[in-house]
């Protein structure tokens, strides 16, 4: 016998950095959540080693940037979590966002990880988040364009 409604991803991770395909990426999972009755995890990454050689001013004001993004994330996704009716959390961590997607997808053992395409021309050649985490794939990947 089997169950209606428990066949798709009980937890969805997505990671959002706010670039445009990142949050085209969260809408998507949040589709997904809501017509499988999944969780939504949101996953923003504060990266700093990138920051390294900037003044101090100019990593204050970039801080700053990410706390008004998340601020915004958490307020988007409860929003939509309430108006959708699925579960959805915001998650901050700091580091290499294809490594702390990894950790948290283990940590969480979400079933599905949902990720926007770069856009970046560089990646053509060392390779993107999406190629990273497919490579590491312990669950399905989704790229969103």
């Amino acid at each position: 016998m089997f169950e209606l409604g428990t066949d798709g991803p009980k937890t969805i991770l997505v990671g959002v950095d706010g670039s445009d395909t990142s949050l085209r990426a969260a809408a998507y999972a949040a589709g997904m959540a809501r017509r499988q009755g999944s969780e939504l995890v949101a996953l923003f990454v504060h990266t700093v080693g990138g920051m390294a050689s900037m003044r101090a001013e100019s990593i204050t004001a970039v801080r700053q940037i990410n706390v008004e993004a998340v601020a915004e994330l958490r307020a988007a996704i409860k929003a939509q979590a309430d108006h959708l009716g699925f579960r959805g959390t915001v998650v901050e961590r700091e580091g290499n966002p294809a490594l702390e997607i990894v950790r948290l997808a283990e940590e969480l053992r979400v079933d599905a990880v949902v990720v926007g395409a770069s856009t970046h021309a560089g990646h053509r050649l060392v390779g993107s988040l999406a190629v990273h985490l497919v490579k590491q794939a312990q669950w399905p990947v989704t790229v969103v364009p």
